[in-house]
């Protein structure tokens, strides 16, 4: 099944209030910090060995990686809604 089909009511909404693209880059976030919790919760579990206040490293390095694309997204966000300001004004 396809992201479009599997959430396809949340892009409906998105789309409708923010735009095609802003309404996508919106859904990616939500499923980003979904996989966030998904991935902390199971860093619970399995901390470093090394430092037992920290997830294992490997982890960590999941959890670096999406919250940085989360805040690539959210720059496109405010860059597109500049853009979009800028073109009404």
């Amino acid at each position: 099944m396809s992201i479009f089909d599997e959430k396809r009511a949340d892009l409906e909404q998105y789309e409708f209030m923010m735009g095609v693209e802003r309404g996508r880059l919106a859904v990616a976030l939500d499923l980003l910090t979904d996989s966030l919790i998904l991935v902390g919760q199971h860093g619970v579990y399995c901390a470093s060995s090394r430092n037992p206040e920290k997830p294992a490293l490997d982890l960590q390095a999941v959890l670096g990686g999406v919250e940085g694309a989360k805040q690539l997204i959210q720059s496109v966000m405010e860059e597109l809604r500049v853009q979009r300001e800028a073109g009404r004004a």
